[in-house]
């Protein structure tokens, strides 16, 4: 397999909008989101990750976005998590701020590959790009995919540990072996707000009802107000640190 970021490899960059991913639809209308993914190529190609399986060329079989982001000395990671970082990054691009720490974004590897180990060989080849790009930390807002009781607060889930004191969550776990540590939760990491139709469009669920609606993958209940017609959705995030090395 060969990993490459996106300037050195821009010829890849339709495989990369084009490798299917396994994100539930309501995650992709975060309208953070849809700020990030529509300036990424020609704003941040260095921190993009292409990943690339020699017998089948120009098809990707993994990728990871991260962006870089201005925090001032002494602050806290954002509690508003994956939006918090994509919003400092703009900012820092606009402003002409000098960023000094990275932020992975995200790390999708193709389904018929999953399992394999990729994630793991991923997260070290983002930490190493940071690395080379002369900076000492990458910072994930990890979203725990193992979290299946959305009534229970990832202040209880993120620190549950398995007998050899990991943690129990699968992709928590791949970034503690990896080094990372788990360092504050970001408890609005994600705001995904949508009309009751749009969100009825995006999970195949009535939304006809006040009250909270526990929507497949979904880590917290989505607030619904059906006499207002909007839902919105407030999901937490996992701060991890990762030292570079650099």
């Amino acid at each position: 397999m060969h990993i490459a970021t996106l300037d050195q490899r821009p010829d890849l960059v339709d495989a990369l909008w084009d490798m299917p991913t396994v994100w539930p639809e309501f995650m992709r209308h975060d309208p953070i989101s849809n700020l990030y993914y529509g300036l990424a190529v020609q704003e941040w190609p260095e921190y993009i990750l292409v990943a690339e399986d020699p017998d089948e060329p120009g098809r990707l079989v993994a990728k990871g976005h991260s962006v870089p982001f201005f925090l001032p000395e002494g602050d806290e990671l954002p509690v508003d998590g994956w939006d918090g970082a994509l919003r400092r990054a703009v900012r820092a691009r606009v402003a002409g701020d000098k960023p000094n720490i990275v932020s992975a974004i995200e790390i999708a590897v193709r389904p018929d590959r999953q399992g394999t180990g990729l994630s793991a060989v991923m997260l070290a080849a983002m930490r190493d790009n940071a690395a080379r790009l002369g900076f000492t930390d990458l910072v994930a807002p990890v979203r725990p995919n193992g979290a299946k009781d959305p009534a229970e607060p990832m202040t209880s889930y993120a620190y549950r540990t398995r007998d050899d004191g990991l943690p129990v969550d699968p992709w928590l776990r791949v970034h503690v072996r990896a080094g990372g540590v788990i360092e504050k939760i970001a408890p609005r990491s994600m705001v995904i707000p949508g009309t009751c139709a749009e969100w009825r469009e995006w999970t195949g669920l009535p939304f006809d009802t006040t009250g909270p609606v526990h929507v497949p993958r979904a880590l917290t209940p989505v607030h619904n107000d059906a006499e207002h017609d909007w839902a919105v959705y407030v999901e937490p995030n996992v701060w991890i640190r990762h030292r570079t090395g650099a």
